[in-house]
């Protein structure tokens, strides 16, 4: 007789079984101090409705109109979106076969909207509305167990199957790359129409040239440059175009996630060394930084401390960092979104087009 799992019976699975990451200072605070950047936060920017709230803010993102979308978790995974004031406009994929555990999203150049649903093992592409799905790369395991029906005459392509998936990005050709994270511990290249191309990594954990330990969180630079958040070796990985190693950049501390911006003359990498769940002792003192650096990982400065209260980071789990001066970020612990702009000084002045 088969056995079956209720959402929350499996949600409480996933929970249990994450691996556990420790706190890590970052190592480039042991040399030169490292300038203190001058992002303010936005108070009350979003205007959530009436009676509701932000659950586990696991996703956030904006379009080119600067509508700013919001992928948490709740009872049910939801997604919000909200115009360039912060007031809201609309939910998207409300009961959508692909929400179950949200945990990051993307919006490309194109303004799609792409939702990685770590308990589906889905990563879906909706149109910019957020009306129709596109495209839906993963599959979602039936709730009997196993992938497969028993009998089944063939079983699914591995490089289509996911397994708690934590990130998507997509290069200027249209290819998209998935973190395929929590299980796998892979990178994964498809091309626009979802077609496997090439992939990095195995379901084995490791430390090595070509392994990971939990690639959290993912972006590309326009040069094609893919760059991995390896959370649990506190790391951020540089890849080529065709997933091949390049270096990696480890004075930054835990690899939580990563953003690069898009907007103005040049782009910039940011990386948050997040202060773990469970704020272990010592954790604040050493974690809560999200720094700003050249693509080459010279850093240039940081912002940001760990905290209950905002302006300060309860486990910033994603950034959007579109414009550069203007930071978004989803917290889980603290169950928010934050808005963080750029002051104006002599320099650094906001980029056009600030938000």
């Amino acid at each position: 007789m088969k056995s079956y799992l209720t959402p929350a019976i499996l949600i409480a699975l996933l929970a249990t079984v994450a691996p556990g990451v420790s706190q890590q200072r970052a190592t480039i605070e042991d040399g030169p101090k490292v300038a203190d950047l001058n992002y303010r936060a936005v108070p009350g920017f979003f205007k959530v409705p009436r009676g509701m709230q932000f659950g586990e803010t696991q996703g956030i993102a904006t379009n080119s109109k600067g509508h700013v979308f919001v992928y948490f978790r709740d009872p049910q995974t939801r997604m919000w979106e909200f115009d360039q004031n912060g007031n809201f406009v609309k939910e998207i994929g409300k009961g959508y076969y692909g929400f179950l555990y949200a945990h990051s999203m993307r919006i490309d150049r194109h303004d799609n909207i792409w939702a990685v649903d770590e308990g589906t093992n889905i990563v879906t592409k909706f149109d910019p509305t957020g009306t129709k799905v596109l495209l839906v790369i993963g599959t979602r395991p039936p709730v009997a167990d196993g992938i497969s029906t028993a009998g089944a005459p063939t079983t699914p392509d591995e490089n289509y199957v996911l397994c708690r998936p934590a990130d998507v990005a997509f290069d200027l050709d249209d290819n998209i790359f998935v973190a395929d994270g929590y299980c796998n511990n892979r990178v994964v290249k498809y091309d626009k129409n979802g077609k496997f191309l090439a992939k990095i990594g195995k379901r084995a954990t490791g430390t090595g040239v070509g392994e990971f330990n939990l690639p959290h969180g993912l972006q590309v630079d326009k040069a094609g440059n893919v760059y991995v958040a390896d959370r649990g070796n506190a790391r951020h990985v540089v890849l080529d175009n065709n997933l091949n190693w390049k270096t990696a950049y480890t004075q930054y501390g835990s690899a939580w996630s990563n953003c690069i911006s898009t907007e103005g003359p040049k782009q910039y990498l940011f990386m948050t060394n997040s202060n773990p769940n469970g704020n272990p002792p010592g954790s604040w003192a050493i974690t809560g930084q999200i720094y700003k650096a050249e693509l080459d990982g010279t850093v240039i400065g940081k912002f940001g401390k760990a905290g209950k209260l905002e302006p300060n980071f309860q486990v910033v789990h994603m950034m959007d960092c579109r414009n550069p001066n203007v930071i978004f970020v989803g917290e889980i612990e603290s169950w928010r979104a934050q808005k963080f702009v750029l002051q104006s000084t002599t320099a650094a002045a906001p980029a056009a087009g600030a938000r």
